[in-house]
Formats: C-alpha cells, sequence, structure tokens
C-alpha cells in the first residue's frame, strides 16, 4: 500500500480531520491514489498518524460524501471513479422501512395514527443508513470490546457540539452523559439523585407519562403540582415540596407535553428560588423542543441543581434511541458511574454512528427542512381545528383540545378510533386520583401525506361538531 500521502499533521493548525482529508484529495487528484486502490482501515492510519480512529474516519466519510472515495460493505474503502458521483446512491435508495403507509407517500390512507409524533423524512434517512453502511464497514470502536469513555469521546463531542445551540451555557464532551434515548436518560437521573426508602419526585399537574413511569420503576412516590397558563405554581411548588419531603422537581419548561405550554423566564427564577431554599434538585426534560428555546434554561439559571436532558427523538428520528445528560458541575461523575453500572455505556456501534451524524454538514440543512415540513402539518391542524380551544406551537409536534361541552376524553379517543383517527386522552398526563380534564392531545404524523392528515382532522372537527346524543348537552 502506498502510504506516501499521509500527512504530516504539525505542518498545520487546521483540524487534524481536514488536514487528512485534503492529503486524501490532493494524492486522488494527482493519481498518487488510482481508481479502485483499496485504503488502509481506518485503525492503521490512526496508528500510523498517532490521531484517533474517530478522526480518521470522520476525514474518509467526507470524501465519500463527495464521491472521491467509495465505501463497500463488508470490503474496505476504495478511491471511486470519476463518474461515482453519489456513492452507494442505488443501494440507499431502496427503501428498507417497514411500515403500515410508506414515509411521505402520495397515497392517501384513512387510518391515522395521533397517538405519537411521526417526523417526516427529508434526507436524515439517507443519511443514517449512509452513515451506518461506513460503521459497519469499519467501526472505529470496534465490535469486540465494551463501551468505554474512550470509545464514546467522539460521540461526547459531537453531541456537545449539538446541544451547543441550547442555552445551557459552555459544555464539553466531559460534561454529558450518553443515554438510550430520552426515557432512558430520566430514569438515569432519578437513579443518580434519590436516596432513603421511598423518595418523592414532584411532576407538573399534566405531565409526560414518562416520569411516572420511571418512578413506579424506581418505587418512588409521585406528587402532582398545580399549574397555571405559565407553568408550575411556584407557592404549591413549595408547600407540596414541604410536605411531603420531596426531592427532586421534573419539568418541561420550554414546550410542555402534552399543552405545549410555556414556563417564561420571570416564573423560572421565582422557582429556581423556591428550588434552592428546600434544596430540590430539577430535572429539565427538554426533548421537546424543535425551535430555538424562548427563555434561559434551568441548566443555566440553576447549574448547581440541574439535570438537563434532551435526545433526538423529535428532532431527526427515535429509532436511534439516543439520549444526552448534562448533570449539576459536581454530579458528572456519580452521573456516569450509574450509566456504567446499569448498562456499560450505549453500544459502541451506536456511539460511532452518533459521532458522525451529530457532526455531519448536512444536518443543519436536514434540520431545517425537517421543522418547516413539520409546520405545515401544524398548520393544517390549526386551519382544521382552531375554531375550538386548540394550544399549539409552531414548528411543534403535537397540539393540546380542550374539548366542546358534551364531550369527555375518553368518549371522543373512542369515536376518533372508530372514525380512524388514534389520539390520546388527557388521562394518560394525569395523576390516577386527578379530576378528569376533556381534553386530548394530537401529534403530529408526517408519516402520511399532508392530504391524508388534513382528511383525519376534518373527521375530528366533525366529530366535534356532533356529539352522540347520549352524552350531547
Amino acid at each position: 500500500m502506498n502510504t506516501i500521502w499521509f500527512p504530516d499533521l504539525s505542518s498545520s493548525t487546521a483540524p487534524k480531520y481536514q488536514i487528512l482529508t485534503d492529503a486524501l484529495r490532493d494524492a486522488v487528484q494527482s493519481g498518487q491514489l488510482e481508481e479502485g486502490e483499496k485504503l488502509p482501515p481506518v485503525r492503521e492510519v490512526a496508528y500510523q498518524l498517532g490521531i484517533t480512529p474517530g478522526t480518521v474516519a470522520r476525514a474518509y466519510s467526507k470524501l465519500v460524501d463527495t464521491g472521491t472515495l467509495e465505501a463497500v460493505v463488508g470490503r474496505g474503502t476504495f478511491v471511486a471513479s470519476p463518474t461515482a458521483a453519489q456513492p452507494n446512491a442505488m443501494r440507499l435508495d431502496n427503501p428498507i422501512e417497514i411500515d403500515a403507509t410508506p414515509h411521505n407517500s402520495d397515497t392517501e390512507v384513512y387510518r391515522v395514527n395521533m397517538v405519537s409524533p411521526h417526523l417526516p423524512s427529508v434526507g436524515q434517512d439517507k443519511l443514517i443508513r449512509q452513515l451506518l453502511a461506513e460503521v459497519a464497514q469499519d467501526p472505529p470502536s470496534g465490535v469486540m470490546h465494551y463501551p468505554t469513555r474512550t470509545s464514546s469521546k467522539p460521540a461526547r463531542d459531537a453531541a456537545a457540539h449539538w446541544l451547543s445551540r441550547a442555552p445551557i451555557g459552555p459544555i464539553s464532551a466531559e460534561n454529558i452523559v450518553l443515554a438510550n434515548g430520552g426515557q432512558s436518560a430520566i430514569i438515569l437521573v432519578l437513579q443518580s439523585i434519590l436516596r432513603g426508602r421511598r423518595p418523592t419526585i414532584l411532576v407538573e399537574e399534566l405531565a409526560y407519562p414518562g416520569f411516572r413511569r420511571a418512578a413506579e420503576l424506581l418505587r418512588v412516590d409521585v406528587v402532582e403540582v398545580a399549574m397555571d397558563e405559565d407553568g408550575i405554581i411556584p407557592e404549591d411548588l413549595e408547600a407540596k415540596a414541604r410536605a411531603h419531603e420531596a426531592q427532586v422537581f421534573c419539568t418541561s419548561p420550554e414546550v410542555h407535553n402534552p399543552t405545549c405550554g410555556f414556563t417564561p423566564e420571570p416564573r423560572r427564577r421565582e422557582i429556581v428560588s423556591v428550588c434552592r431554599r428546600l434544596n430540590l434538585e430539577i430535572l429539565e426534560d427538554d426533548c421537546y423542543r424543535t425551535s430555538s428555546a424562548e427563555a434561559v434554561s434551568y441548566r443555566r439559571l440553576a447549574p448547581e441543581r440541574t439535570w438537563f436532558v434532551a435526545s433526538i427523538s423529535k428532532t431527526l428520528t427515535p429509532a436511534l434511541r439516543l439520549g444526552f445528560i448534562v448533570a449539576p458541575h459536581d454530579q458528572t461523575s456519580r452521573l456516569r458511574r450509574a450509566a456504567e453500572q446499569s448498562f456499560f455505556g450505549i453500544a459502541t456501534p451506536l456511539s460511532d454512528l452518533c459521532a458522525k451524524l451529530l457532526a455531519h454538514p448536512q444536518l443543519d440543512e436536514l434540520t431545517t427542512e425537517i421543522k418547516i415540513q413539520t409546520n405545515s402539518y401544524v398548520e393544517a391542524a390549526v386551519n382544521a381545528l382552531g375554531r375550538y380551544d386548540l394550544k399549539w406551537r409552531k414548528d411543534g409536534l403535537f397540539l393540546w383540545l380542550a374539548l366542546p361541552e358534551g364531550w369527555r376524553a375518553n368518549a371522543f379517543c373512542m369515536a376518533a378510533e372508530a372514525e380512524g383517527v388514534q389520539i390520546r386522552s388527557a388521562e394518560d398526563y394525569m395523576g390516577r386520583n386527578a379530576p378528569a380534564k376533556h381534553a386530548v392531545r394530537l401529534a403530529v404524523n408526517a408519516g402520511v401525506s399532508l392530504a391524508s392528515f388534513q382528511n383525519a382532522l376534518t373527521r375530528l372537527a366533525a366529530l366535534l361538531d356532533n356529539p352522540p346524543e347520549h352524552i350531547g348537552v
């Protein structure tokens, strides 16, 4: 193998992956590397140059993206032919997802599931499959070893870059622990914080069901705190925290699930004051925001007690089950131990994929297009149901509908399902003994055509206008 193209990494201040990328491109253009020639494995190049495998993999990936190199699963990486402008295009264009409705299909369907959000496929699926092929061909972390902090470092670096757009203050890879999705992250945080035989956590009176599921799994008591239009009421938070000796307050302040509510900064500062007086930890769930934050996070306001959780499920895909936790400054090692003792760390192929995906140059363009397409579905819902008591967010993934007089939540959900539309009742977000709320949550389903989604909304509107006689007013 001709290694004359190996660059001198000390000759430039540019990033090492960029120096290697430029050297490989120059070698191909000059003929030092000929068409069809096989490049050495990532680990060999990394060893020869004294750099990490992830750096080499990133350089290879960039040149595969531009068609300079070609990655062949099971064989290696080769110099592509001049006509190979889109390597692996035929393979990546083949649909491999299995679903009741083809993604972004123009085919009209009657049954539409609005229980959980379904993101549009705008190219992130092809990118993920391409990167999966690269990882399968030459995994930087290998496939025969337990995950380690060293092997996850490139993924955590990429995650730090991904999270840099959130108003949580400066972070690095050392501040981040990776989890198997947002729900796994919540469980890890509670495992790290809670102490005693029967601890108590506080949640919003309408809250993400995953908080209660995590509490049930960990044998933890859950107490609901009253809300108003600005979120948690500080006085009730303090009263409930004192009465139950609560240890953690769980909240989604930026995009509240399920009501689409938002907690403004002045209210957040009041809540932080309560938490500091009572030494109450804050679990900040930021898994539902798809656009820029409107207020400074609890992580920024109270970094000494806030555990920040995020994931890619509502921005790229829920399939990868990739979540992130940023612990209070002096609690990262405690959180890391909880993860390592629970599952050793996320699988090394997923870690390698994360490192490639979250630092990929196409990502900003893809996430922008996802927001644009998602917003068209939100607009359709507002147009169809806006004359009712509807709460929604631009670029949001769900809407909160307070039912008109004559409808109860469970009855409406059953009637909607009979019309081919599945939605969630307010009861899914409430404590067992809480008084019933006559409301439902509708999730954006961009996996069906916009026409099918609009048709389903029209059927819901007809139900709202015509409650059955036996429950009518």
